[in-house]
């Protein structure tokens, strides 16, 4: 008897700690910040100090990737894995830009994600997590005021338990209180949204610590207006140059980073900060009009490397090790199964478009794929872009022009800022790639941009 009480005490524990020991996840998700805009990537004039720590005690991913050179379609492909062109939301909301010339027109848009696709959230609930999303959403149009969207069209209508700030803003009518935001009560007047969303990202994670959980903190920053405290606006108000367009920009930048950096404490004072898988990304590259996207070519809206080259760093200690660097070209649609293998499901139990990235984060292995594939068939709000697609396959990334089928050719290895067309000087590699470009937009049943109009 006293054998059979043994064997089941320590079954109880060993149970009791495989819940207990199911890692968390919080994934931040900031908003225009380019791949240039962070000091731990070389930027001088701005501070972001525990982004920085962040990256010394995790992994820097200096190939990391967006879906898209703009937000929407990206924050679709978080949420379920897929592509942009597969699901048919290829540029943000509402995309109504439309040329008055003879270039083409764009493609047809779904104005909203269907509740037909499975999210991420909806997946790690069979899992046991409760999940919270917090900040900018713009995935579906309002249909009342303060950019409330329709409830099953809302976090908490694709599988978040807790909605805080989520509506279909694409930027929000202030960053101080009073926020006017359908889902988010304002605070005292003056407050500051990323201290708030911080805050309810801490106060979520504090009252479910006991049990599994997933965070998904999109910060409306640092997307327009241009809004920081005012003593970071006095401390940036000299810094302008090379690295930064707009002081504002740069104020709004280390605003953020202060906020992550009291967010990270928090972990580490409830003891979940070794159980904590922390991913730190962008949707898009930066606003031309605050972002210095330098050395690379173009910013937010087009398909060369400024408009779809990220930051990303990951954290994770005792699994994710310290310091290190990693080159592997990652997508947005990554996300979707790596946190359904660490959650212990399967990262294939649904098709997507995306593979996990737990071996480049532990280590362990490469990934399967050879081509990572963009695909961007509308006008962004600047009416600057060409309407394109594109592949990069190792060191090599080939974009297509829609308007004219005329091909761009570079090896971002020798020229990261797109200056040299290889096109010419290498037809065999570019008719390779345009045949795989053409096979996965034939696969994906992309939307295509339709012919002038006469």
């Amino acid at each position: 008897m006293r054998l059979k009480f043994i064997i089941f005490f320590l079954l109880f524990v060993c149970f009791a700690y495989s819940k207990q020991a199911k890692p968390n996840i919080l994934f931040i998700m900031a908003d225009d910040l380019g791949w240039m805009d962070l000091a731990v990537q070389g930027n001088k004039l701005v501070e972001t100090p525990h982004l920085d720590k962040m990256a010394q005690e995790g992994m820097r991913f200096t190939d990391a990737y967006a879906a898209a050179p703009v937000c929407s379609p990206t924050r679709c492909a978080v949420l379920t894995g897929l592509a942009p062109a597969r699901i048919g939301l290829t540029t943000h909301l509402p995309g109504k830009f439309f040329p008055k010339d003879q270039r083409p027109q764009p493609a047809e848009l779904k104005g909203e994600l269907d509740t037909e696709y499975v999210t991420i959230a909806e997946k790690m609930k069979g899992a046991g997590y409760t999940s919270a999303f917090l900040g900018k959403w713009h995935i579906a149009s309002s249909v009342a005021r303060g950019g409330k969207v329709a409830d099953e069209l809302s976090p908490t209508g694709q599988g978040f338990d807790v909605n805080i700030g989520g509506t279909s803003y694409g930027g929000p009518p202030s960053f101080f209180s009073p926020y006017r935001n359908a889902e988010l009560e304002d605070g005292p007047e003056g407050e500051y949204l990323p201290d708030r969303l911080t805050d309810e990202t801490i106060k979520f994670i504090q009252q479910n610590k006991e049990k599994p959980w997933m965070v998904h903190l999109w910060y409306y920053t640092v997307h327009w207006p241009m809004q920081a405290p005012e003593e970071l606006l006095k401390k940036y108000k000299d810094r302008k140059g090379p690295g930064l367009n707009d002081t504002r920009y740069g104020a709004m930048i280390e605003a953020m980073d202060l906020a992550i950096g009291k967010l990270m404490q928090s972990l580490k004072d409830m003891g979940l900060d070794e159980n904590t898988l922390v991913i730190f990304t962008s949707d898009n590259g930066g606003f031309a009009g605050v972002s210095d996207c330098r050395p690379l070519r173009e910013s937010k809206g087009h398909l060369y490397e400024g408009g779809i080259r990220v930051p990303m760093i990951v954290r994770m200690p005792g699994k994710v090790p310290w310091g290190t660097l990693c080159h592997d070209p990652v997508i947005s649609m990554d996300f979707f199964p790596t946190f359904l293998e660490l959650a212990g499901l399967d990262p294939t139990s649904q098709p997507n478009d995306g593979e996990s990235l737990l071996p480049l984060f532990y280590q362990t292995g490469k990934l399967q794929r050879q081509q990572i594939f963009f695909h961007f068939p509308n006008y962004a709000w600047h009416m600057g872009n060409r309407l394109a697609g594109a592949v990069r396959e190792g060191d090599w990334k080939l974009l297509r022009n829609y308007d004219d089928n005329s091909l761009e050719l570079y090896n971002l290895s020798k020229d990261l800022s797109e200056k040299k067309n290889l096109a010419k000087a290498n037809p065999e590699i570019a008719k390779r790639l345009n045949k795989k470009l053409g096979e996965w937009l034939k696969e994906t049943n992309a939307p295509m941009p339709r012919p002038p109009k006469k």
